[in-house]
């Protein structure tokens, strides 16, 4: 069995720019992502989040944190700004080690963050 750094991608937004939005949206993008991809924490080589600039009021990682991910490397920036853009976007990269191939990890896109695949 080959063991691989794998990219999970995820997204889901908010209806406000508040600490209990960004942390409610977090959390429930991590354990959708977790448990559709039936991965272990331990397994987590980073985390990379990007909130939209109007997403400020919280990290992202900071809800991580929370929900027990104290071992896991977490990052958090600003995505860019294009115009006609989806607005209070959180997104998430999960580097993750696994046997799985790239093509069986399933990206979760939650909230008004459902069609970004398709653009």
């Amino acid at each position: 069995m080959t063991i691989a750094c794998r990219g999970l991608r995820g997204a889901t937004t908010t209806e406000e720019n508040t600490k209990d939005a960004i942390f409610e949206a977090t959390e429930e993008l991590l354990t959708s992502m977790i448990e559709t991809n039936d991965i272990d924490t331990s397994d987590i080589a980073a985390v990379f989040f990007t909130t939209t600039i109007d997403l400020n009021d919280a990290f992202p990682a900071a809800a991580a944190r929370k929900m027990g991910w104290n071992t896991v490397p977490l990052m958090c920036s600003h995505e860019m700004q294009v115009p006609g853009g989806l607005g209070m976007c959180l997104r998430v990269m999960i580097l993750v080690n696994t046997s799985k191939s790239q093509e069986q990890m399933s990206h979760v896109y939650l909230r008004n963050a459902i069609n970004l695949r398709n653009t």
